[in-house]
């Protein structure tokens, strides 16, 4: 418990600004299709700030790159979508792409290339990375890895998402019953970012966002329960409540992928690495805040009373904050 003291203060520092800037870090999606040799398709999404307003990220290719139409487009769904052709005498492989603007941002871009022929080239650009250069043998491992590292970092940057397993880890404190927990969760937001991301199951961002919150809430009365040596079906059954709420959090996962427009033959091999990339980030997660109590126990450091209840109390109010502010954004 006394570890979790300052993941719960990182916690607590990073999810007001992390709420706020949840549109801002959904990732852009860039893709360029070969049609014939030399002719290209290209669609650029870009998460939406409300109907009217988007990031400002602009595509740039090399100066003997030709644009045949204009870019056209409108908001479809939660992106600024556009598209428009493109050529180039002797083909994009070994040209450079850059997405001007990106480095003042807070959100990646998921670039795809598919060439003639040749198995498509996915990379994962960052603020501090905006270009990559069309290659003309992708390596297999690079989309594999590429998935990987976007689940990776869609699980660590959920702070919501962290602060429901954190919740976890302080309501349940019997080792088997954690790691049933944890895989009960695991399992339940597994299935969920499957179906959503195959669209068989959708729920609209909004109403998703205030039910997530509230699932955080739900656990900081749970915590104070078992303070207090009171029981309840929660406490007594933790890994049921996890997989039940597991399912709303799963839905949530697949914005970071499903928002990206990934071609539907490419979804199952993105579907997995992505997935995986999940289960690391949360894994690695978890296994930092059990290393942390094990080396406090080690240390025999003593906290005041406040300080070993500061966690709980962080789940409760962040949650409560969340409910009320994404409660209001849906009804407003």
């Amino acid at each position: 418990m006394r570890g979790i003291l300052f993941i719960a203060i990182l916690l607590f520092g990073l999810g007001f600004p992390g709420s706020a800037s949840s549109h801002e870090m959904r990732p852009a999606y860039l893709e360029i299709r070969e049609t014939t040799p030399g002719n290209y398709d290209v669609l650029w999404k870009v998460p939406a700030r409300g109907e009217t307003e988007r990031l400002s990220l602009q595509v740039r290719f090399a100066d003997d790159v030709e644009e045949v139409t204009e870019p056209v487009g409108g908001v479809v769904g939660e992106a600024h979508v556009q598209r428009w052709r493109i050529q180039r005498e002797g083909g994009l492989a070994g040209t450079p792409i850059e997405i001007a603007g990106l480095s003042s941002t807070f959100t990646d871009v998921l670039a795809r290339v598919e060439l003639i022929d040749i198995d498509p080239q996915a990379v994962l650009l960052k603020p501090q990375n905006p270009t990559f250069v069309v290659a003309e043998i992708p390596s297999r491992w690079e989309v594999a890895s590429t998935y990987l590292q976007l689940g990776v970092e869609h699980i660590l940057l959920g702070v919501d998402h962290l602060l429901f397993v954190l919740g976890l880890l302080i309501l349940v404190d019997r080792r088997w019953m954690l790691v049933k927990t944890i895989t009960s969760f695991t399992i339940a937001h597994s299935i969920t970012l499957a179906l959503s991301t195959f669209a068989i199951i959708k729920v609209p961002e909004a109403p998703l966002n205030a039910a997530i919150a509230l699932s955080i809430l739900f656990l900081g009365p749970e915590i104070v329960r078992q303070w207090r040596g009171e029981t309840s079906f929660t406490i007594r059954h933790p890994w049921i409540v996890a997989f039940l709420f597991g399912l709303l959090h799963g839905i949530g996962f697949a914005s970071g992928l499903s928002l990206t427009g990934v071609p539907r033959p490419e979804i199952p091999n993105a579907l997995l690495f992505f997935n995986l990339g999940v289960e690391l980030g949360q894994l690695g997660f978890v296994a930092v805040v059990l290393a942390l109590l094990w080396s406090f126990r080690r240390l025999e450091i003593r906290w005041p009373r406040y300080a070993q209840r500061l966690p709980g109390y962080t789940v409760g109010t962040l949650g409560g904050f969340w409910t009320i502010q994404r409660t209001l954004m849906l009804i407003g």
